[in-house]
């Protein structure tokens, strides 16, 4: 089980008998421009299905909308409006408008970095109008330490890769989604016939149709010793692959730096070993609180709570024994 990874990480509990460090993505939202070229790179290797006619949301400029079983990666346009501008105001933090895209020369500097100097005193007041900021994020499976849907799957489809990635095999997976409710993040599901999901032409075969899918990490891509589709992809960077250990480090050197230049709302996500799921191997840095970007602020695996329940359920059996055998004896009397 995912819950029994020795101190080494879940890598090595795999049992390969290889020497690969644990794998992982560290994705910075303070560089993500929201083109979606990794949800198309994604899409076009793993050869999933498209999601819906790809008309835009009524409640966003997104045309996707979550990830699921067709949508491994997805971005996510969370646009704040008035009511988030007052409640921003009334919290007190500095917030950081990543704006639109400008015209102009390009930077000489390396992709995506921020500018040089202290932003400290750059004035960053909301407007006041509805449009008060895009945050982008590109959202993927997030490769749990502790992996719920690992715990749970009855069938052996689900196991942790040398590389400690958790990956369904579909042609092994029996459709059953005991999976799917024990995700805390909501991230895998069942590919349905487009009922739920909806698909443009429903005359076209779908592909691992009634099977739990998700994001592998390219498994496949990873044993030819190529990175995953959309890092490779993302054009500013803002997706990164590589050791896990090297970029949660990465990672809070660049919140370390974020704040010393005054944008004191960058933190992390997924990067404490501690937390409910032992830390993931999609590492975040988020410009809010992980419920702007419909992440769970407090994830938990949902087996995490099974020894404690198998011991009330013990002692609950116990003390009916006990009770059954004091009336037994009483009655002889």
């Amino acid at each position: 089980m995912s819950l029994l990874s020795g101190p080494a990480g879940p890598a090595a509990d795999a049992g390969w008998g290889h020497d690969h460090e644990r794998k992982g993505f560290f994705t910075d939202t303070s560089i993500c421009i929201g083109c979606k070229a990794c949800e198309v790179a994604c899409k076009e290797w793993n050869r999933n299905p498209i999601d819906g006619d790809l008309q835009i949301l009524g409640s966003s400029y997104d045309n996707t909308g979550a990830l699921g079983a067709n949508t491994w990666r997805h971005v996510a346009f969370v646009e704040q409006g008035q009511d988030r501008i007052e409640e921003a105001r009334e919290s007190g933090r500095k917030l950081v408008s990543l704006g639109m895209p400008g015209i102009g020369p390009k930077s000489s500097g390396a992709r995506g970095a921020t500018p040089a100097g202290d932003l400290s005193s750059t004035d960053r007041t909301p407007p006041d109008t509805p449009e008060f900021r895009w945050l982008m994020s590109s959202d993927v499976c997030k490769h749990c330490t502790n992996a719920g849907c690992l715990d749970v799957c009855p069938t052996g489809a689900i196991f942790r890769s040398e590389h400690g990635s958790v990956v369904v095999q579909q042609d092994v997976c029996n459709g059953c989604g005991t999976c799917v409710s024990a995700c805390p993040f909501g991230v895998i599901e069942r590919r349905d016939d487009g009922t739920i999901s909806p698909h443009a032409n429903r005359d076209e075969k779908i592909d691992r149709m009634g099977t739990a899918s998700k994001c592998t990490l390219c498994h496949d891509r990873l044993a030819d010793g190529e990175q995953p589709a959309c890092s490779a992809t993302c054009p500013t960077q803002s997706i990164r692959f590589g050791e896990h250990t090297e970029l949660a480090e990465d990672a809070r050197g660049r919140v370390a730096d974020l704040h010393d230049r005054g944008m004191t709302e960058a933190r992390l996500y997924g990067a404490n070993p501690k937390d409910g799921v032992g830390g993931i191997g999609s590492v975040f840095l988020l410009l809010d609180e992980p419920e702007v970007y419909g992440l769970p602020p407090d994830p938990h695996v949902p087996t995490a709570s099974l020894p404690g329940s198998y011991a009330r359920v013990g002692l609950a059996a116990a003390g009916m024994v006990a009770v059954a055998a004091l009336s037994f004896l009483g009655g002889r009397r």
